[in-house]
């Protein structure tokens, strides 16, 4: 499970799935430059999403797309901690 504060950035990647995972995430579709391409919210398991356009994927908490009101067309800035 991912913690709060915790996410998974997957690139390249234009596809997920959740088989075998115990809980749902919320997925957001990237462009190179990180603008937001398209967003699955709640995505439960044994289920599979996918963006032909996107170059990477961000898994983060359920619910964590609504909390930071996050839109498509949003670009995201990653830092390293």
């Amino acid at each position: 499970m991912l913690a709060t504060g915790e996410g998974l950035w997957i690139a390249p990647c234009e596809a997920v799935h959740t088989f075998g995972m115990k809980f749902a995430i919320d997925v957001v579709f990237l462009s190179k430059k990180k603008v937001i391409l398209k967003m699955r919210k709640n995505m439960d398991k044994r289920r599979v999403s996918f963006c032909l356009r996107a170059h990477s994927v961000l898994e983060l908490p359920a619910g964590k797309i609504d909390e930071t009101g996050t839109e498509t067309g949003d670009q995201l800035e990653f830092e390293r901690l």
